[in-house]
């Protein structure tokens, strides 16, 4: 009996053990960084999620392993398949935090509120990418453009909503008139975008001071603020707009006249029915002139005089 006794304990500790390595090796396998892949879901209404965890911290090989993550195939069958025969990527760019996904023609297979949940999808994924900050999609080579005509541009993580039940399906479109540089500088030319497709909580006016710091789309029209600002807050009140942007927006790497950056900002406000003027400041701070010509303790309203009679 105390030899059976000893053999039994023997067993328990030996089934402890393995218990135990089976663990800490299920812990090793889990150990990296948690990421989440984005899908739509069968009815294509919606988006959801599932995690993967990636041992890699190369950026490189991170971008990779994500896009294999979305060709997966699920076991349920309860979300669709992102890339794969239907939708290939053919190549991709990464330029100061901008990745552009080059797609092969079939990309225009899809239509309407699919391509919408398939792009946020794959742009929501890969902009957990440390180094992607924005993304932009091309077609052969050819800027993505939506079912008017109008390009697409950038789009970043916070482009698409991802409400309480982890769903991106709270999307707005709207049309705004943009105001960018001339050739010269010295004027400013319109832009028209049609159904920009946007994130509902982001109000409209921080969605025009955005555009306006990504660039211009159209030929012929040329940026008129440092690409680098960030944008601090913008609010309406009264119908004056405030724009609070960081120390970047005080350099200007391009060559433009310093009202005409003012008037780039002021007039696509203007362009919405409940801003009637704009005042600018830096980190809080009005109390300074932009290019030591222009005081940002003035209040601008619309300047048609600037606009370029061409």
């Amino acid at each position: 009996m105390k030899k059976a006794g000893h053999l039994l304990w023997a067993a328990v500790l030996m089934a402890g053990l393995l218990l135990l390595t089976a663990c800490g090796n299920r812990q090793q396998e889990q150990e990296g960084t948690a990421y989440k892949i984005y899908y739509v879901n069968n009815e294509e209404t919606k988006i959801v999620e599932r995690e993967y965890v990636s041992g890699t911290t190369d950026g490189r090989l991170l971008m990779e392993e994500l896009l294999e993550q979305l060709t997966h195939i699920s076991e349920k069958m309860d979300y669709e398949t992102l890339l794969g025969k239907e939708i290939s990527v053919e190549g991709h760019t990464l330029d100061n935090g901008l990745l552009t996904l080059d797609f092969g023609e079939s990309y225009h297979n899809l239509k309407g509120t699919r391509e919408i949940l398939v792009r946020a999808s794959i742009v929501r994924t890969l902009t957990q990418i440390p180094d992607v900050e924005r993304m932009a999609f091309t077609v052969r080579g050819e800027q993505l453009t939506d079912a008017a005509g109008a390009a697409v541009g950038v789009m970043a993580a916070d482009t698409f909503i991802e409400n309480a039940g982890n769903e991106i399906n709270a999307y707005e479109k709207v049309d705004l008139k943009l105001y960018f540089a001339n050739e010269t500088g010295d004027s400013l030319v319109e832009e028209n975008r049609r159904n920009v497709v946007y994130n509902s909580n982001i109000s409209l006016e921080k969605l025009v001071v955005g555009k306006l710091v990504e660039g211009p789309t159209t030929e012929g029209a040329y940026p008129t603020v440092n690409p680098t600002t960030k944008i601090v807050s913008v609010n309406v009140k009264d119908g004056t707009c405030y724009v609070d942007l960081n120390n970047d927006f005080l350099s200007q790497p391009y060559n433009v006249a310093s009202d005409v950056t003012i008037y780039s900002i002021t007039n696509s406000l203007v362009e919405l029915s409940n801003v009637n003027r704009v005042q600018i400041s830096v980190n809080g701070e009005s109390n300074i002139s932009y290019r030591e010509n222009i005081s940002l303790n003035n209040v601008f309203e619309r300047n048609l005089d600037i606009l370029d009679p061409h």
